[in-house]
């Protein structure tokens, strides 16, 4: 075992060996009085609406369930959110509250018919405790906030789905997630509603939470001047409709993380967007202009899915943000560029096969992904580039045309968000004016997404999350499997660098490789077992390729590695 390869299986024991003895000091203390009374103390924290008791997890507290709006029910459907009210004697935080409305996707996650769902969770490392390196001393000064926004398209997932404790422990930060109006809720625009937030009530929301961080997560423990947004998918877009939008986000926190977006994809116009709530209208009978939107609060939440769900399958895209409110003022790639954003350090990128998953999805619909289909697929897909691109990416590189198809689709296509070229654009343009650090989660013997579709699935979107969140499934099962040791080790990394970047603006960790600022397509690091280091990305995804085919998106790019 190479010497780097010893310090990485070293930070993982001494984070298991310091979540053992965390647990091995509380059972050693339990029968004595003052200790179990400052332990029961610690589990009441008092917030500015009035009083939690949280739960102790391993090595962690744990206050789950705290409204931070007042619920979106009736008339405050379609409404901006407003701070939650003040409550007498003490909330039970020990438990999840519901999730916001949303069918089950995939035959994987789980459905909700709650409209009572704005709700966050907060886990701090337990006092006297600190693991990931982290001194007792150290560990009770204010500690660094990573608040978590979860993926789903705009139209599923939750803040339940996500076990922070590993992440908090290891890495001694307070994390918060956060839920937030989906869909129909969260994210239609409508000709009828308020011009200010029209279709991005699902953003506001997320501003809601951060308000309510900034004037609570002292008495967790934390540092309201030291909060790092981040997320994943549809998470890690929100934080990119935050970031271009500083006239409303400025102040609520100081440095963003994006796993797995192209920040820089096109969204439609609030105009265009509300097609789709005229839509939504018709198909629950409130086609009527002036009573549109009192129409649509008396419907119920099963009508309103029922709808979403036809829109939807038509346009996958139907309730992405829009652009024109103040929520969202303009283009991602135009504030990039321009420099017109929320001027914070950032960590981004994504993962080596992120469309091999929907390529997956694909099959399991009955689409033929096969040597006969490959060529015609990228003829619908890249029109009149596809000889080209098939001439790039021939059949013979690669184990099957499943895996093909998904490689091509992950290195560009045009419109789509979950691009590695498009990654590099947005870090090449972002670094111009603030740190950015690029990554590449790269490790292809990460935990299944899905059932086996026959074919080699590799790093895909959403593969990197059990890295953070060990055990999670994308339902509130949280029975994914267990990482291979290899695995574990680029995990126990992983979490270094995050908590790292977290408490300094860098993501630095003693004793393991540097992580250069990005300044040219050679600086983005690499996460893959054995092979942690930086590497140019724009070569292994051809994006001088494709920025000769596609300048318009590409032309940074223009002089990158064929």
């Amino acid at each position: 075992m190479g010497l780097r390869a010893k310090k990485l299986r070293a930070l993982v024991l001494a984070a298991w060996a310091a979540a053992g003895a965390a647990t091995a000091t509380a059972t050693a203390t339990a029968g004595a009085a003052p200790a179990a009374q400052a332990r029961a103390d610690s589990l009441l924290v008092t917030t500015d609406r009035g009083v939690v008791r949280g739960a102790a997890g391993p090595g962690v507290r744990e206050f789950k369930g705290i409204p931070f709006a007042v619920p979106p029910l009736g008339e405050r459907r379609f409404a901006s959110p407003e701070s939650s009210p003040p409550w007498k004697g003490v909330l039970d935080a020990s438990r999840y509250r519901s999730a916001c409305p949303q069918v089950s996707r995939y035959g994987l996650t789980d459905a909700s018919d709650d409209e009572d769902c704005l709700y966050l969770n907060v886990t701090v490392p337990s006092p006297g405790t600190a693991s990931g390196g982290a001194s007792v001393a150290a560990a009770a000064k204010k500690r660094p906030v990573i608040v978590w926004v979860h993926g789903g398209a705009y139209v599923g997932g939750s803040s339940n789905l996500y076990p922070l404790d590993y992440f908090s422990r290891t890495g001694d930060v307070v994390v918060v997630s956060i839920n937030y109006r989906l869909g129909v809720f969260g994210f239609m625009a409508h000709p009828a509603l308020p011009a200010a937030h029209n279709g991005t009530l699902g953003l506001e929301d997320q501003r809601e939470a951060l308000r309510w961080v900034k004037r609570n997560i002292a008495a967790f423990g934390g540092d309201p001047a030291n909060v790092t947004f981040a997320g994943e998918s549809a998470g890690a877009a929100s934080v990119c409709m935050q970031l271009i939008a500083p006239e409303q986000s400025r102040g609520l926190f100081q440095k963003a993380i994006i796993q797995s977006i192209a920040c820089g994809v096109r969204l439609e116009s609030v105009a265009n967007a509300s097609r789709i709530g005229i839509e939504v209208g018709k198909l629950v009978h409130c086609e009527n202009p002036a009573a549109a939107i009192a129409c649509l609060r008396s419907k119920s939440i099963h009508e309103l899915l029922d709808a979403q769900g036809a829109v939807g399958a038509a346009n996958p895209r139907a309730f992405a943000p829009s652009i024109g409110s103040l929520s969202v003022p303009r283009q991602g790639a135009d504030a990039f560029a321009s420099g017109r954003f929320l001027r914070v350090p950032m960590i981004n990128g994504g993962n080596r096969d992120e469309m091999r998953l929907y390529v997956a999805y694909a099959i399991q619909a009955g689409q033929a992904v096969n040597n006969e289909t490959y060529p015609k697929l990228l003829a619908s897909i890249y029109g009149d580039a596809a000889a080209d691109v098939l001439a790039q990416y021939p059949l013979s590189q690669f184990p099957s045309a499943p895996s093909a198809l998904g490689t091509v689709e992950s290195d560009f296509m045009s419109g789509g968000a979950l691009t590695n070229c498009l990654y590099l654009k947005i870090a090449e343009d972002a670094s111009r004016y603030v740190p950015v650090y690029e990554y590449e989660f790269a490790d292809r013997r990460a935990p299944p997404e899905m059932d086996d579709p026959g074919f080699e699935m590799g790093a895909v979107h959403a593969a990197e999350l059990p890295y953070f969140f060990p055990h999670i499934s994308h339902n509130s099962k949280i029975n994914g499997p267990d990482l291979e040791p290899a695995s574990q080790t680029l995990s126990a990394a992983m979490v270094a660098y995050w908590s790292s970047f977290a408490h300094t603006g860098r993501p630095a960790p003693a004793g393991l490789p540097e992580w250069p600022r990005y300044r040219a397509p050679g600086d983005v690091m690499r996460f893959e077992p054995g092979a942690m280091r930086a590497f140019d990305a724009a070569a292994a995804h051809h994006c001088g390729f494709w920025a000769r085919h596609y300048p318009a998106d590409l032309s940074a790019h223009a002089a990158g590695s064929p």
